[in-house]
């Protein structure tokens, strides 16, 4: 069997595209992603290229380029070129080089997958870059969704050469004489990945010199695995995480029974990244600290008085906006506020609206999420009261705090808990004269 049948084999074992389907080949210009534009092209299928300059390499960067260019004029395949200030963009968030290559490169793929109706991103890792992908995440840490390794099909990303090993990688460029291009930083053994590809792979295979074989054998164990186990969590999981607005909610009943089972416990949340560490301190905390937040590198956690309540860490923000006596709108996280100044004095017995006496606030206003300390005198109560008391006594969760809008006076004083109560000290009285009316709408 020659290589494009076992291409095509391979596509439809694991049902990675559909023949009439548009492609989009990510094309770096070296060998892997060459052979596979290569047979793609062979095969007959509708395809495009992909090709990202990312400026790194000086003239060696213009010269990949030039190659897929050539390529794609040769065969006749269109290609789409972006040209990226990596360097830039991994200063400006702080991340290391290679993780900017990889988001600038797969989110400008999906932009170019989603405007110009392409079904698939096809990418050229092969075999060894598996078998490389598990033992990186072996040597990190990790439980057995990492032990799958690089899957066939992501999302509508698809990896169709996972079949094929580096050798033959190598075997059949020579073949069919495919010109290609050499990163030499696939050499240097300072990357972690490129370390363990060219000094510890070579180890086992003087051990076992069908390590590939029998490593993709194990690979497939670990998957089955995984499958398996989650065919037994995901029902429990449906059970327990109920979609919110923005989030999950857990009910405390629902959990207690599968709270002792530690590694049960990491199961379920592991679709939100909380290490066992975290989730220790969970059970640890269950009885005791309700107000408690945990977090994983995206989410945050909140253990209420009977309900966890899981968010992304995006939705958490000490965002401010400044109502001036200009002011006729102004937009705070999902809420527009509108601004009226007027001589009506008449009472509106609406939880949405408030009516301040306007000579008795300090310009600008400030509208932002409560702070630890907050108090405010609440109409028609007597005295003082701390926010988080008064949000206690609404059964108002922390994360539910965080997105209530506080308006709060340019001299410090809280004038309303929007939606919910305003400040008895600047209600209208006899004596108003003029009147700030405020309207709190949703987007």
């Amino acid at each position: 069997m020659n290589v494009l049948e076992r291409l095509l084999g391979y596509i439809e074992k694991e049902h990675l595209m559909m023949p009439q389907e548009k492609i989009l080949l990510t094309v770096s210009g070296g060998k892997d992603s060459m052979l596979m534009a290569h047979l793609f092209a062979k095969a007959g299928f509708t395809i495009a290229i992909a090709h990202c300059n990312f400026q790194l390499r000086g003239e060696d960067s213009e010269l990949d380029e030039a190659l897929v260019r050539r390529f794609a004029a040769e065969n006749g395949i269109p290609i789409f070129v972006n040209h990226f200030d990596t360097i830039s963009y991994a200063r400006e968030r702080q991340i290391s080089i290679q993780m900017a290559a990889r988001e600038l490169r797969y989110t400008w793929f999906e932009q170019l997958r989603d405007e110009l109706h392409f079904d698939r991103i096809a990418v050229a890792q092969h075999l060894n870059d598996h078998i490389e992908t598990v033992l990186l995440n072996l040597s990190r840490g990790t439980g057995l969704q990492g032990l799958q390794g690089i899957l066939p099909v992501r999302d509508r990303i698809i990896r169709p050469l996972l079949f094929l090993k580096a050798s033959e990688i190598e075997y059949y460029v020579k073949e069919y004489a495919i010109t290609y291009r050499d990163d030499q930083s696939n050499f240097s053994t300072k990357y972690a990945r490129n370390k363990i590809r060219i000094d510890i792979i070579p180890h086992f295979k003087k051990l076992q010199p069908d390590f590939e074989q029998i490593f993709e054998q194990n690979i497939t164990h670990f998957k089955e695995s995984y499958q398996l186990l989650q065919q037994f969590i995901e029902p429990i999981r449906k059970k327990l995480f109920l979609p919110m607005d923005e989030g999950w909610l857990v009910r405390k009943e629902d959990l207690e029974e599968y709270l002792d089972n530690l590694p049960l416990l990491y199961e379920l949340f592991a679709a939100f990244n909380f290490s066992k560490a975290v989730l220790s301190d969970l059970q640890q905390s269950w009885t005791k600290e309700s107000g408690r937040i945990f977090q994983s590198d995206c989410y945050h956690m909140l253990l209420d008085r009977n309900e966890l309540f899981i968010r992304e860490k995006e939705f958490i923000s000490s965002d401010e906006a400044l109502v001036t006596s200009e002011t006729s709108t102004v937009e705070w996280k999902q809420y527009c506020f509108h601004a009226a100044i007027s001589t009506d004095v008449s009472i509106v017995r609406n939880n949405a609206t408030a009516k301040f006496d306007y000579d008795l606030l300090v310009f600008p206003l400030t509208i932002r999420s409560w702070k630890i300390g907050d108090s405010f005198y609440p109409l028609g109560m007597e005295g003082r009261k701390k926010l988080s008391d008064f949000f206690i006594n609404k059964k108002i969760s922390l994360f539910e705090k965080e997105n209530i809008p506080i308006v709060v006076n340019g001299n410090g004083d809280i004038l309303w808990v929007a939606n919910y109560r305003m400040d008895n000290r600047y209600k209208i009285t006899a004596n108003t004269k003029k009147v700030l009316t405020l309207v709190c709408k949703t987007d």
